[in-house]
């Protein structure tokens, strides 16, 4: 056997493991961990995605690899010391970056600027030192928290009202839900969301409420991931549900039993007859209908003084259905409950200054008559041709067109004349671009409530109902609910409001 010459088996098996034990540290390599729970980042935030080597070494001499389904392109690529943008996805140039300096202990964190929609998902840390290669996954979870829903109604639907909720900028897709004063869920109508070119998501659900006594109805969309959610919340007066007369009720019991009579009747001609009789009188319907609409499509845009001048039942009573013919619910209905105001609007009415006698001269001519005079002062742009509301259910109508300021709503008299302070006022106003509600006296405010109103309305109407204590405001530019005073507890006499200037509570006002 030949063998090294001074050397024996003995010393060849030391040395040999000795050089084992060298090479052991860099076969046994390294691996790399990520976070245990997923990121979660608000849209538009910046996110850190952290890994590390384990155990602790330096990574400055390693390839190191940011990468979401493919190696290649990737999210960030670093390597001999710096970031390399050759290989880098164009939607993450100008946006990424690694974190800190820790690269020399093993910590290497991608950090994201302005996360999107489209950032959410899986992404892996490659490590490469030589032919050795680790890699960990990091879950991204992107919020985003849409607008505040718009809830409004629809108009009538199966014996109730349909209302709509909608809300766009959210991601992913939410969770809606309605439900009721006492927090009832209720079960959605229909519901639809769809993505926009973002990827955020818009939703849009219906809901028909039969229950004339629920009062609110609540619409929540909740982000799945945060939880986080936004409401918004809508009073549907009971006097806009339907009521079914007790005629009616009859005759849907009573019809099954006379359509298996008149199966039975074997009368063509007769049938024929009430056919034709039913045709005519169809197209009679129709043809009034069209010569109605076209009539109050003229009195729309006529003149405000001449529309001023014909303040009677009727032209009130025609506005009021056409306009809630519009806003979808009954108008026989309506008619039978809200009695039209006896009112006229004079436009040419205005504030006198106090330094020009003409002016208070002529004033005083024209409100001479007192069957025409308001109680509200000199700048209230109302006439009343009736006795006060003190109980019952009225309407009318306010066309303000462009004016951009005005203040519009009711004003109670105090049963001692004597005492001015007691005067409440329960109006809308508008000065410029801005909106509120409010409920005062000379020199104090009970309720004050801004109001968003996206399309500046050209007509509103006013529905009161005395003994409910509900006065409701609807903007028939629209069709859309404004604001609704409820509740409220009525001890004098009510009169229409209607001034071209926003409120004032200075004590020298005149209201």
């Amino acid at each position: 056997m030949v063998g090294f010459p001074g050397c024996s088996a003995g010393f060849l098996l030391p040395l040999f493991l000795l050089q084992v034990s060298t090479w052991c540290p860099a076969a046994s390599g390294f691996s790399v961990k990520g976070p245990a729970e997923p990121i979660l980042v608000l849209l538009g935030a910046d996110a850190t995605l952290p890994c590390q080597l384990s155990p602790e070494q330096s990574a400055a001499r390693m390839h190191i690899r940011w990468y979401r389904a493919r190696l290649s392109p990737a999210v960030l690529v670093y390597q001999n010391g710096q970031e390399q943008g050759g290989e880098q996805m164009l939607e993450y140039r100008g946006r990424t970056e690694l974190v800190g300096d820790s690269t020399g202990k093993g910590t290497v964190a991608l950090l994201i600027h302005h996360v999107r929609a489209s950032d959410d998902g899986q992404y892996r840390c490659h490590f490469k030192d030589g032919h050795i290669s680790q890699e960990a996954t990091v879950e991204l979870h992107v919020i985003g928290l849409g607008s505040a829903p718009h809830v409004h109604m629809t108009g009538l639907e199966d014996g109730g009202i349909r209302v709509l909720c909608s809300s766009g900028g959210w991601f992913p897709k939410p969770k809606v839900q309605w439900s009721g004063m006492v927090g009832v869920k209720l079960p959605s109508l229909s519901e639809s969301q769809t993505q926009d070119g973002d990827g955020l998501f818009y939703v849009e659900a219906s809901l028909v409420v039969m229950d004339s006594s629920l009062g609110n109805v609540t619409c929540s969309i909740q982000n799945p991931l945060s939880g986080q959610e936004k409401v918004s919340t809508i009073f549907l007066p009971e006097p806009f549900f339907p009521r079914m007369s007790p005629w009616r009720i009859a005759l849907a019991g009573t019809l099954p039993v006379l359509a298996v009579l008149l199966m039975g009747i074997s009368y063509t001609g007769w049938r024929e007859h009430q056919a034709k009789e039913r045709a005519v009188k169809k197209r009679k319907k129709e043809s009034d209908e069209r010569d109605q609409m076209k009539k109050e499509k003229e009195m729309a845009v006529t003149d405000k003084g001449t529309l001023g001048q014909q303040g009677k039942s009727e032209v009130h009573e025609n506005a009021g259905v056409h306009y809630w013919r519009k806003a979808l619910l009954y108008p026989d209905w309506r008619k039978e409950q809200f009695q039209p105001a006896l009112v006229t609007v004079n436009h040419k009415m205005f504030c006198q200054n106090n330094s020009d006698p003409e002016g208070k001269e002529n004033l005083r001519e024209e409100t001479q008559d007192p069957s025409l005079s308001n109680k509200q002062g000199d700048c209230n742009l109302i006439t009343l041709h009736q006795e006060a509301f003190t109980l019952g259910r009225h309407y009318w109508e306010i066309d303000i067109e462009d004016t951009d300021e005005w203040t519009l709503g009711i004003y109670e008299e105090p049963t001692d004349s004597n005492d001015l302070q007691k005067e409440k006022f329960r109006v809308l106003e508008r000065k410029g671009n801005k909106y509120r509600a409010l409920a005062c006296c000379l020199q104090a405010i009970s309720l004050e409530k801004p109001l968003l109103i996206e399309k500046c309305p050209q007509k509103i109407v006013i529905f009161l109902d005395y003994e409910d204590g509900d006065i409701s405001f609807y903007n028939m530019t629209d069709d859309t609910h404004i604001f609704s005073f409820t509740q409220a507890i009525f001890s004098g006499s009510l009169y229409p409001y209607f001034k071209l200037r926003s409120m004032d509570f200075s004590p020298s006002a005149q209201y």
